[in-house]
């Protein structure tokens, strides 16, 4: 099991609550601060030596803050904002401090960083109308009311914050059109989905459950038929072990039969008819003993809250997992742990660091598909697994199932169950 890795979280920039969605976003950022860093140094470089550092270490602050423009696009320009308006208060009572942020006294007061946190602002925020607020108000106290009007001023604020604008709006806009198209295109591909398991299931009901129901209807009349007592044992094992595919070919084609997005009922109906057997989960786990693999099973809750279609589904999971201990990790111990809740079902197997050397021949016997078929498995009733390495040396198997799928074979009954949601 230690070589399968189903989750690739490399190229990812992950903080706490915000993340940058690659490295290459993160880096692209960081040069961009950097940069606007390494231009105030060259503009100001004169007003620093006239006027003093102070000006420059403010302007570079400001600039500080690009570094999130993609991660809360609203609260660096509102850093903007605030920077913009200090400034106009700092040109009244600070003139010198002023020329060392700015240089020019004549032109608009305005931070460096201010264009991109206004495209940023557009370009990545949900809020636009705040946005277009907010840069109106930059704007108003970048003309700098009270003072005379330049028309000087005014143009160069007009092209400075209005390109900046215009390009976020740009991309905003360019954006959403993409990712209608994507929605539109898995929304064409659901239905296709959607389409194939209902070819599926009519193929398996055709022609599968036809063939068993024979297997069964031959099997019942050889244990009618057979003078050895045997014989006759042998063919009732093979009627009920054909009936008990019988019920879970029903259940699969039931599932497939079904809408994904179907509503999951409130309650678990009985079944009509009577159900198969569910799944033997000591004697899976005695067959792995005896091999060798150790198991610990800590199973809490009430099996009956699952239905047998999942019941079936959380016995491959364990007996894949299982599998893949003995191929994968020889020598170690397994833990098996179930929670059976009223709306889900919680299913972990994991194993200890291997204690023996793998055996290149069995570890190849297997097609390498074990992990990806339990999956689409999983999904296949609407769960989730998840599968990797722990930080002991050993592997996990991790799935949750949800406690109830109906299926479209299943008749209508009038629940016996109390509402476990409680939902009138």
């Amino acid at each position: 099991m230690g070589n399968v890795r189903l989750v690739n979280t490399r190229g990812r920039v992950k903080r706490r609550g915000l993340r940058w969605a690659s490295r290459r976003e993160a880096m692209f950022d960081l040069a961009l601060m950097l940069g606007v860093q390494a231009t105030l140094v060259v503009v100001l470089w004169a007003p620093l030596h006239l006027h003093g550092p102070e000006g420059l270490l403010i302007q570079s602050a400001c600039a500080f803050f690009l570094l999130f423009r993609r991660l809360t696009p609203l609260s660096v320009l509102f850093v903007m904002l605030a920077s913009s308006v200090g400034m106009y208060f700092l040109g009244r009572w600070q003139p010198d401090l002023m020329a060392g942020m700015v240089g020019d006294l004549n032109q608009g007061w305005i931070v460096l960083a201010v264009p991109f946190a206004v495209y940023a602002a557009l370009a990545y925020s949900p809020d636009r109308r705040r946005a277009w607020l907010m840069i109106a108000v930059i704007f108003l106290v970048a003309t700098r009311p009270g003072d005379p009007v330049l028309l000087e001023r005014l143009v160069g604020l007009v092209v400075i914050l209005g390109i900046s604008a215009a390009l976020g709006h740009y991309v905003a806009n360019l954006n959403e059109r993409v990712q209608r198209a994507e929605r539109q295109q898995h929304r064409l591909a659901e239905e296709a989905r959607a389409e194939e398991r209902v070819r599926l299931a009519a193929e398996m009901h055709d022609v599968v459950t036809h063939r068993v129901s024979l297997m069964v209807l031959q099997a019942g009349a050889l244990g009618v038929t057979a003078k050895d007592p045997a014989t006759r044992a042998a063919a009732e094992d093979l009627r009920a072990a054909g009936c008990q595919a019988l019920e879970e070919l029903r259940d699969l084609v039931g599932v497939l039969r079904s809408s994904p997005g179907d509503m999951i009922e409130d309650t678990v109906p009985p079944r009509a008819g009577g159900e198969a057997a569910l799944p033997d989960f000591t004697e899976l786990l005695s067959e792995s003993e005896s091999v060798g693999v150790p198991v610990h099973l800590d199973q809490r809750g009430n099996p009956a809250l699952a239905s047998p279609v999942v019941a079936r589904t959380a016995f491959r999971i364990v007996q894949e997992a299982l599998t893949n201990v003995r191929k994968h990790a020889p020598g170690a111990a397994a833990r098996v742990t179930m929670r059976y809740e009223p709306d889900r079902v919680r299913l972990t197997v994991r194993n200890s660091m291997p204690t023996q050397r793998v055996d290149a021949a069995l570890t190849a016997s297997g097609s390498g598909t074990g992990l990806l078929g339990l999956r689409q498995r999983v999904e296949l009733v609407s769960g989730t697994l998840h599968a990797g390495a722990t930080e002991d040396g050993g592997f996990q198997v991790d799935a949750t199932l949800p406690a109830y799928v109906p299926t479209r074979d299943e008749p209508s009954i009038p629940p016996q169950l109390p509402r476990v949601r409680g939902i009138a």
